[in-house]
């Protein structure tokens, strides 16, 4: 690189010379020299010298900065983008011992110039020249001291996908600036999916012409969205060019990098019709928030331009704003610099000092020795200026980068919106956001309207069809079988099906015309692969393709899908016979589980009835051998509802009620299922879904042409051997009827849509388990075509208006056959529909027995609390025979008292002449009572005996 730009500087016709000698005293020295290379004589160069002057003036003034030093300004004319001559007028800059240089004006410029600047050390500073990549470490002397073009391409990336467009088209000059600028829009569009259709450079010295052709191109392609990137000079040729091609009306959008702001703040207002070109452009510029020093210097702007308007407005702009911020960035570093004791010192390189004697004087030329101190000086400095924080990150760009969003509107421009890399787009200042966390969310996103070219506020699709005239090629699959979805009319390029239907019905929807034909993909005697039909629209055979073509994760891969219009996963078909009844069908209404828990909860509320009522009804009572027979019949007859035994308790009362109408739930539920076992044919498989067929060695049969083969071998696991294609629903049905042992196949797998055909006319079959995939149907698109957006937005407003159920019925209504296809565990109750009506039975008895148990031992101990045993080692024995004692005897004191309360009764509704037996009767009740009076007389159970 060294020896480059030797040659180089060998071919300039002006020697070089010192103006003095090298600094190299201990003290500081008076005057500091800085270079200012920019094209002066332009109407932004111009009002960027004020703005400078401005600057280094004030610094001068200032003796808080540098003290007694001054800076001292050396101006040199920059040579208009002409590189080569850029390289003489810089060296003229350094040979004067300058320190740093402020320029160049372009970033081609800047790209030459920093090698310069590596090579003699000397910071090179620039606000203007924003290419993405002079931040690269291939130049480590450039510092940018405005915002990086980087951000502001990401801003528009923002804006592209915020109003919902996937590709754009960049016009560009083609230079270094043009190149870089689009690369890094390219990169950003990519992170978001989306993409630079069609690029459009130009030359650098483009006529009016060329700029025609370039325009007549971008017209013909399909996007409308248009980036321009390019400079004050050659955006108004393109805008008018425009114009007179008809491309700035309803449909276009033109989105332009800063330049356009940066024109308009300089020279506003624009003549009236330059104004009219650009009617409806949504420009950026970089964004400075609103504070005092701000205000300060707008309000003496006009002091500094009075009288230096001649040669035309003086408007400004933020590059002013960040010229003046550069100077006091150099004026900071360079105090900072001395301040930590640092000399200004040259010296002259060896490969330089070679050349002394020579008539171009290169010796001339010195490296700053404390260049890297003085570049570590000014990447460090943290100061507020007009712009705002002015403050460098770690990779050499400015804090906080933001841009404004606006829309040139009439004479002037209206302000939409802020992008700021923190939280994205917003319609609120983005230093008020910078407290807050970063939210880029889609919902954040927000900006107000825009007035698009035409004069509308409607947003632009962003797309069209191109003016080629070329039809869109949209490939569909010649099929042998179920031609309900597609098929070809015979001898005629004409196609129908459901599938067509529901993409004719959906280009109906468009607001646009759509020019296509369908081109047949098959040879007719076999189902072609739709994954070779999808393969052929990345290959640009095809443009689309429509048909029932599966959405699959391959696929997905190669092409963009609609909205499904139809679900269909894969589903297993097999034969069925009908299962015939038998002797035994009467149990097959419950399964065993379910028969051994209803008869184990039958006993257990017979034994809690029992414990109940024994003590209070005779119908409980006897010896132990008719007590237990008494639990069986009454927990069975239950049943029937015939049991006998009448219950008094008011618990056992309680129990039966329950459970009566547990049993009669499980009656009704019995006599439901029996009967349909009885009366409805049942049809049985012995295959239960795919998980059976993975464990049999049997033959499975698959649609030829789908993607079913592939599946079950990479995803099931299924051997390749045991695949056989089928053709057409008949070969299905044969060799489902064959089976596997005489050459057929035990089952098939298809998707749901196509068995659902199948078994509308064949109820010998029937499907055996669940989906096992979740799949749709969609049409198939190139990747990031517009058009796949649309259609999937017809095709939902289909499905909501009723149409799209109205074609399905049209050409696949099936009939009640498919119904028949019911598995056998449909009609036997299992356990887990009545588990809640055993719980609730078993809690009421549970409840009653812990009430009684309650009851009992109150009693117990309110009557026996007196009596404690003596001997500790029979304590416990007494205990429980006393006990049980006591329930005895309570058990035939409460059967006695019972017995004589109704003779009573029989006494007191008998005349006083009653009959001798009922007295008798009643004599001979009384006895047993009499024995227990004084008992009864103490707990005042029995006040007619007392």
């Amino acid at each position: 690189m060294i020896k480059f730009w030797l040659v180089v500087l060998m071919v300039l016709s002006s020697g070089f010379y010192s103006t003095g000698a090298v600094m190299n005293d201990s003290t500081v020295p008076d005057s500091v020299n800085i270079g200012i290379l920019y094209s002066f004589n332009t109407s932004i160069g111009r009002i960027l010298k004020i703005a400078m002057e401005a600057a280094v003036e004030d610094v001068n003034s200032d003796p808080s900065i540098l003290g007694k030093t001054q800076l001292k300004v050396i101006m040199q004319e920059d040579s208009k983008y002409k590189g080569f001559l850029s390289i003489a007028e810089t060296l003229q800059l350094m040979a004067k011992h300058t320190v740093a240089i402020i320029g160049p004006q372009s970033s081609i410029t800047a790209h030459v110039i920093s090698h310069v600047a590596n090579e003699l050390q000397v910071p090179l500073l620039s606000f203007s020249a924003t290419d993405p990549t002079l931040s690269s470490l291939q130049f480590p002397f450039f510092i940018r001291t405005a915002q990086n073009d980087l951000f502001q391409m990401t801003a528009i990336a923002e804006l592209v996908v915020f109003f919902g467009w996937r590709q754009v088209i960049a016009i560009y000059v083609d230079d270094d600036h043009g190149r870089n600028g689009i690369t890094a829009l390219g990169d950003k569009l990519a992170e978001k999916r989306c993409k630079i259709s069609f690029k459009a450079p130009m030359s650098t010295e483009a006529t009016k012409e060329e700029i025609t052709d370039v325009l007549v191109q971008v017209a013909l392609a399909e996007s409308r969205i248009i980036v321009l990137h390019t400079n004050t000079i050659w955006g108004p040729k393109v805008f008018s060019v425009a114009q007179n091609l008809g491309m700035m009306g309803t449909g276009y959008v033109w989105i332009a990098t800063s330049f356009l702001s940066t024109l308009l703040d300089t020279a506003s207002p624009l003549p009236s019709d330059e104004m009219q070109d650009i009617q409806g452009v949504v420009t950026l510029r970089m964004y400075t928030p609103e504070t005092e020093l701000k205000r300060r210097f707008v309000s003496r702007w006009k002091n500094l331009t009075r009288g230096n308007t001649a040669s035309g407005p003086m408007g400004l702009t933020t590059y002013c704003l960040y010229a003046y911020d550069t100077v006091w960035l150099l004026a900071r570093a360079i105090d900072t610099f001395f301040k930590k004791g640092d000399r200004i010192t040259f010296s002259n390189d060896s490969k330089l000092s070679q050349l002394h004697g020579d008539s171009l004087h290169l010796d001339a030329l010195n490296i700053f020795n404390e260049g890297n101190k003085l570049r570590s000086s000014i990447l460090g400095v943290n100061m507020t200026g007009v712009t705002g924080q002015v403050k460098y990150t770690s990779d050499g760009n400015l804090v906080n980068p933001a841009f404004e969003v606006l829309n040139v509107i009439g004479t002037g421009v209206r302000k939409i919106g802020y992008w700021s890399n923190h939280s994205g787009l917003s319609v609120v200042p983005p230093e008020s956001l910078y407290s807050k966390p970063a939210n880029r969310s889609v919902a954040n996103q927000k900006l107000h309207d825009v007035i698009w070219p035409g004069d509308t506020v409607h947003k632009p699709r962003g797309w069209v069809f191109p003016n080629s005239g070329k039809r869109l090629k949209i490939g569909i699959p010649k099929r042998v079988s179920y031609r309900e979805f597609v098929s070809q009319a015979q001898g005629a390029d004409l196609f129908k099906g459901f599938c067509i239907d529901v993409f004719l019905a959906a280009v109906n929807l468009l607001p646009y015309g759509v020019p296509y034909n369908f081109v047949p993909f098959g040879d007719g005697n076999s189902n072609p692969s739709n994954t070779e039909l999808v393969r052929l629209i990345t290959a640009g055979v095809f443009d689309a393709a429509v048909g029932d073509i599966t959405i699959t994760t391959e696929r997905t891969r190669m092409v963009d899908f609609t909205q499904p219009f139809i679900e269909s996963g894969l589903v297993v078909v097999t034969p069925v016979k009908k299962l015939e009844t038998s002797a035994w069908a009467f149990l097959r209404p419950f399964t065993p589980m379910m028969w051994a828990v209803t008869g184990i909860f039958f006993l257990f509320v017979g034994a809690a009835v029992w414990i109940l009522e024994h003590r209070l009804n005779d119908d409980f009572r006897g010896p132990p051998k008719r007590q237990f027979v008494t639990i069986l019949w009454f927990s069975f007859s239950t049943m029937f509802f015939a049991h006998r035994e009448k219950t008094v308790s008011t618990l056992g009362r309680f129990v039966l009620l329950i459970w009566l109408f547990v049993v009669l739930i499980i009656n009704s539920s019995y006599t439901a299922s029996l009967t349909s076992i009885l009366t409805v044919q049942q049809l049985v498989s012995p295959i239960e879904g795919i998980e059976s067929l993975i464990n049999i060695k049997d033959r499975i049969g698959y649609l030829q042409g789908s993607f079913t083969r592939d599946y079950l071998i990479e995803e099931v696991g299924i051997d390749e051997s045991r695949l056989v294609p089928l053709k057409t629903p008949e070969e299905t049905a044969k060799a489902l009827k064959d089976g596997s042992h005489n050459g057929g196949v035990t089952a098939y797998i298809d998707e749901r849509a196509y068995t659902e055909l199948f078994l509308s006319s064949r109820c010998d079959f029937t499907i055996v388990g669940q989906e096992f995939t979740r799949n749709g149907w969609g049409f198939a698109f190139p990747r990031d075509s517009p058009l796949a957006i649309d259609m999937s937005t017809a095709i939902l407003e289909l499905a909501e208006n009723g149409d799209l159920q109205r074609i399905h019925d049209k050409w696949l209504l099936s009939s009640a056959c498919l119904s028949q296809g019911s598995k056998l565990e449909v009609d036997r109750l299992n356990l887990k529909s009545f588990w809640g009506l055993y719980l609730v039975a078993g809690l009421a008895c549970f409840l009653a027995l812990l009430i009684y148990l309650i009851q009992i031992m109150r009693q117990y101990k309110k009557d026996h609390s007196e009596e404690v045993e003596s001997s500790n080692h029979s304590q416990g024995s007494s205990r429980v025979r006393t006990f049980l004692s006591f329930v005895d005897e309570k058990a035939e004191d409460v059967k006695s008292r019972s017995k004589r309360r109704q003779m009573e009764r029989i006494s007191y509704r008998s005349s006083d002449g009653g009959s001798s037996s009922a007295m008798a009767s009643s004599k001979e009740y009384s006895q047993p009572a009499a024995s227990n009076r004084s008992t009864d007389c103490v707990t005042g159970e029995d006040q007619c005996q007392c």
